[in-house]
């Protein structure tokens, strides 16, 4: 749960660096140090543990302060609170202390009055909070109400609204509710963001934004968007090169292109506080490197001297990497010393096409050549790799791409994993535990997709619907990018866009999903505006 804190702490730190923080804010690494301190102080064991127990009480005090750390930025406002929720609720385990939350409270919403001021509407405030402890469930779909309403004089915010909480009916006539929205209690909250648009309307996209095409004639397998950053992007390519691009603000423009590699570039990753980017390639090496100064920090070379093909950062300790080989060994590697970690190796039975970890870091997922995946027990401290079950997808074919998400909707929170599977298949899995303890994977849909040679790549959109259903993304071999709703029972088709020259080989959301990445087999990158962003 430590590590848990650590990733919310490395959203705001970014935030801090970008000057759309105050230099002392609640959630900065000053504010924990202080909660911890007060931790020892009220002689409360394992300090971390408790505060990171208690991160969930923290949104409801955010909220309130939310207006005043983005005043130039307010769609910010609704994306920095949604992710810190999503990242604790993913990972939270079990319920709050009572006497630990009161006091734990106490000292925070000192900590906010004494550097933003004191609240007005305090009872309020203590009774919005009182509702997101017991609903901590649907605390995402709260949170836009914080966005700003196009329709409302400048300068004037909307606020939750006592017909907003959980269990409060809402004002106006139940006819009133606007279509698309699922019709509980639990959706009233979402009602001003969610408007009148369907699924299908809400992942409509207005064009193309952008496109890059800075790796001419040679296949771009992997783009992916920095972690919390809606404009920073990473593309590797088969020339051998990786491109880190600027959206805005400004002209779209290619900062860097990272040269080393003495062959193609298979796969990368951004490091959780992006100023790292991992890349594997098909010169047995992998290498880190720092964007910002476009240099190479260190270079790893395979033992075996095997063509990487798929890397990771573990989610919990970034000073772990892992990859993939074409021998089909998975070697976790110690960033800080460039050796490989003691006991953190593990075979497929085939060549290593991608690797996932689950959200809490814990288990390792990997797709082979042969259509098999495989799950592994990852020591977050150590990087040791315990095999745990192995489970034939498609036999004869491959598994080019591995997603793993705490939840698929909103009407099916338990842990998934979207897996590509060749040759035509998309398949979400949901993944339970079986009697032996092992992570095992139930199918829950299948999802027909042109996939019969390019290593095609998918993924979830990262923020839970406020409607009924959650769509996933996934390129295709007949030049398309298709979204599909995991919970429509007919035909998923939700939208399809087209513009590619080649086969579509990845697809990558920014963390509001207002742009859409996609590369091809020919080597462009287009990025596209979604139309109600």
């Amino acid at each position: 749960m430590a590590a848990v804190w650590q990733q919310v702490l490395a959203v705001d730190a970014r935030l801090y660096m970008a000057g759309r923080h105050p230099p002392w804010t609640p959630g900065s690494l000053v504010h924990v140090r202080i909660l911890v301190a007060c931790t020892h102080a009220h002689g409360i064991p394992n300090p971390i543990a408790t505060v990171c127990r208690l991160a969930r009480s923290d949104t409801c005090a955010g909220h309130r302060y939310a207006a005043y750390r983005t005043p130039s930025w307010p769609q910010f406002r609704t994306q920095y609170m949604r992710r810190r929720s999503q990242l604790l609720r993913e990972h939270a385990k079990g319920g709050l202390e009572a006497g630990a939350r009161r006091w734990y409270l106490r000292v925070r919403a000192q900590l906010l009055a004494q550097r933003y001021g004191p609240l007005s509407e305090q009872s309020s405030c203590r009774a919005y909070s009182n509702s997101l402890l017991r609903s901590s469930r649907t605390t995402l779909d709260r949170m836009e109400d914080f966005e700003e309403d196009p329709r409302a004089a400048r300068g004037h915010r909307r606020s939750l609204s006592r017909g907003s909480h959980p269990g409060v009916p809402p004002r106006g006539p139940p006819d009133e509710r606007a279509p698309g929205v699922v019709p509980t209690p639990l959706a009233e909250a979402s009602r001003a963001m969610a408007g009148d648009t369907t699924l299908s309307e809400n992942y409509a996209f207005a064009g193309v934004f952008h496109v890059f095409d800075q790796h001419t004639d040679s296949a771009v397998p992997r783009v992916q968007f920095a972690h919390d950053e809606r404009h920073l992007l990473a593309c590797c390519s088969l020339d051998g090169t990786i491109s880190v691009c600027r959206l805005a603000p400004g002209p779209p423009a290619v900062l860097r292109v990272l040269r080393g590699h003495g062959g193609g570039v298979a796969d990368l990753a951004w490091s959780l506080a992006n100023d790292v980017l991992l890349s594997a390639s098909l010169d047995g090496t992998l290498r880190l490197w720092a964007p910002a100064e476009g240099r190479c920090i260190r270079r790893v070379a395979d033992p075996d001297g095997a063509a990487l093909l798929c890397c990771a950062f573990q989610p919990l300790n970034n000073n772990l990497t892992v990859a993939g080989s074409a021998r089909g060994v998975l070697r976790v590697v110690n960033v800080s010393t460039g050796k490989a970690a003691r006991g953190g190796t593990g075979r497929l039975p085939g060549r290593a096409l991608s690797l996932c970890f689950d959200a809490a870091g814990r288990v390792l997922w990997a797709g082979d050549d042969r259509g098999s995946v495989s799950s592994f027990l990852c020591d977050p401290g150590t990087g040791r790799l315990t095999k745990a079950s192995r489970v034939l997808v498609q036999e004869g074919g491959s598994i080019t791409s591995l997603s793993a998400r705490a939840w698929a909707s909103r009407e099916a929170p338990d842990p998934s994993l979207l897996v590509n599977a060749c040759p035509d298949r998309l398949l979400l899995f949901r993944v339970v535990e079986e009697s032996s303890g092992v992570p095992g994977l139930r199918l829950r849909r299948s999802f027909p997709t042109r996939h019969r040679a390019q290593p095609v790549r998918s993924c979830f959109c990262p923020l839970m619907s406020f409607r009924q259903g959650a769509c996933v993304v996934t390129g295709s071999e007949d030049a398309c990018v298709y979204f599909f709703d995991v919970a429509r029972a007919g035909r998923a088709t939700v939208n399809s866009l087209q513009g590619h020259g080649g086969p579509v080989l990845a697809v990558a959301f920014n963390c509001d999903e207002s742009l859409l990445a996609s590369s091809d087999a020919t080597g462009t990158v287009i990025v596209w505006r979604r139309q109600h962003a």
